[in-house]
């Protein structure tokens, strides 16, 4: 099935209705898949996934960031990082080095084949995300990421 037509209509899952929040839950769940659909599909190609791509994100806007405080943003544990780490570092998208402040600590960044990398699956994501404020207008761009601010400031 073409991904167009994949994509299309993902928020019209026939299931039923448990709760009156259960329609808001549905679309949350399917928009998100609908705008990573593409990224997806790019990091699929480059042997990599969401995990990878999520840790090049932080990484491009935190160079030099130390793996603690990328655990602490992406909210996962140690074990969790550790196997899509190693493979950006055995591919070479990322580097590591010691802190001169903290000799125990390692501090990372992204290579040029990394940044290139985040930048294209980030691209997918942002242009799905254009198409739909552009569909919804100013004040539903603003209402979305009131609601989505609301929903992470809910930690």
């Amino acid at each position: 099935m073409p991904k167009t037509s994949q994509a299309a209509g993902l928020h019209r899952a026939s299931l039923a209705k448990l709760h009156d929040l259960d329609a808001a839950l549905e679309l949350m769940y399917y928009g998100w898949r609908g705008m990573t659909l593409e990224a997806d599909e790019y990091l699929a190609k480059q042997g990599l996934s969401r995990p990878h791509h999520r840790i090049l994100y932080v990484v491009a806007r935190r160079p030099d960031i130390a793996i603690g405080a990328l655990i602490e943003i992406l909210g996962i544990s140690k074990q969790a990082l550790n196997r899509p780490l190693n493979l950006l570092l055995e591919r070479k998208l990322l580097t590591s080095k010691r802190s001169p402040e903290q000799h125990r600590s390692k501090l990372l960044r992204l290579t040029d084949a990394g940044k290139r990398i985040e930048q294209r699956a980030s691209d997918h994501e942002r242009k799905a995300l254009r198409a739909a404020f552009d569909r919804v207008g100013a004040s539903g761009a603003a209402s979305w990421m009131a609601v989505m601010g609301a929903i992470a400031d809910n930690h």
